[in-house]
């Protein structure tokens, strides 16, 4: 039986892995899944590095090494993550060669207690990219409203830059509009735009958590039976919707004038990244959010429980473009139903900070008293 993970690149998408790890690396798990499943790109947050480094013994050496270095918690972070991501970005090297800098790509995220500071965030990215030193690295920036401007302002520096948590339409257009005009400033003043690359990673399993929970609440209050029915059938439907109507807004704003004049010099579309796209309604099939957005031009980034349920039982069909008319109409019902997306979207952008923020503060409280260990 083929492997439905490799069967994806048919289908026009690229699979990345959730994940970063010592040991992934070291041993040759991620050189099996480029090898032998097509994996093509790898994503990294602070509480995928917390999890890392705190869940093993892989790293104490070197946190013993670099205190003795006089180094403080997060420059002892900083170097084991540096040194992780620029090993994956070695290894996945020959995938950016073999798809001529569309994939191959590994991420590390600025600090999330920088998403709501423009200019910290521009410097802290500069310094990452320049520490990292890899052609196929993405410094992760949040779509918060800091987040964005600064996205404008690395892209038009050349930066490769993977923009996170985007959770509405209106969010993504002003994400493809801030690396848009990144692009223009670049080429305004001189510089090439051929090499930046950037993907906008539209969560997808938070929004029907969030918006479930309050369907299941209109429900209960609605008296008349029809709108009730109307409403329990949107239960587990709208992040589906949501990623479908955006990909079409996708499509539209990579069709215009203004960003075939980019791309005649050379630029290359920001890939929509399906994110969270682990199941965490366990009523729902497991492989739901992989299945029900394959398309063309988009990378499906996956957590390695997704992972390997996709490769074992994984369902291969053109289904981002597949009853359009009945995702706009399931996001047109969710406001009618009182749930304003917008709302929604800020909710779980703050909410998505947070989860990062815990981690990375517990991360740094942990390193914090390995390193004031006795040798």
């Amino acid at each position: 039986m083929a492997n439905p993970l490799v069967q994806l690149a048919r289908h026009g998408q690229s699979f990345w892995l959730d994940n970063i790890s010592r040991d992934l690396i070291a041993s040759g798990r991620l050189s099996r899944l480029i090898d032998e499943d097509g994996l093509k790109g790898m994503t990294s947050n602070p509480a995928i590095f917390e999890k890392a480094i705190m869940g093993s013994t892989d790293y104490d050496d070197d946190i013993g090494l670099l205190a003795a270095q006089g180094r403080n918690a997060v420059e002892i972070y900083e170097a084991l993550a540096v040194a992780d991501i620029r090993q994956a970005a070695d290894r996945l090297s020959a995938v950016y060669d073999a798809t001529e800098g569309a994939d191959g790509y590994v991420s590390l995220e600025v600090s999330p207690e920088l998403a709501d500071d423009t200019a910290g965030t521009v410097a802290e990215a500069r310094r990452l990219w320049e520490e990292v030193d890899r052609r196929n690295v993405m410094i992760k920036v949040p779509a918060t409203r800091a987040g964005i401007p600064a996205v404008r302002r690395l892209i038009g520096e050349g930066l490769n830059i993977n923009v996170t948590l985007l959770f509405s339409r209106a969010v993504y257009e002003t994400v493809a509009e801030a690396y848009i005009g990144g692009l223009e400033d670049r080429l305004a003043a001189g510089g090439a735009i051929g090499g930046t690359a950037s993907v906008a990673s539209f969560f997808i399993s938070r929004i029907d958590t969030l918006v479930d929970a309050l369907l299941a609440e209109r429900e209960e209050q609605a008296d008349d039976p029809e709108v009730r029915a109307m409403i329990r059938g949107l239960i587990g439907k709208t992040a589906i919707a949501n990623g479908k109507t955006t990909y079409q807004l996708y499509k539209a704003l990579y069709e215009t004038p203004r960003w075939n004049a980019l791309a005649e010099k050379g630029a290359r579309p920001q890939r929509l990244l399906w994110a969270s796209t682990s199941t965490k309604n366990p009523d729902y099939r497991d492989v739901l959010y992989v299945e029900e957005l394959i398309g063309k031009d988009t990378i499906n980034t996956l957590p390695d429980e997704t992972l390997s349920a996709f490769r074992d039982h994984g369902r291969l069909s053109d289904t981002l473009e597949a009853n359009i008319d009945e995702a706009g109409s399931v996001l047109a019902n969710v406001e009618k139903a009182g749930i304003s997306m917008e709302r929604v979207s800020d909710q779980l952008v703050e909410e998505g900070v947070m989860k990062f923020v815990d981690p990375f503060v517990k991360l740094m409280e942990a390193i914090e008293q390995k390193r004031l260990q006795p040798a």
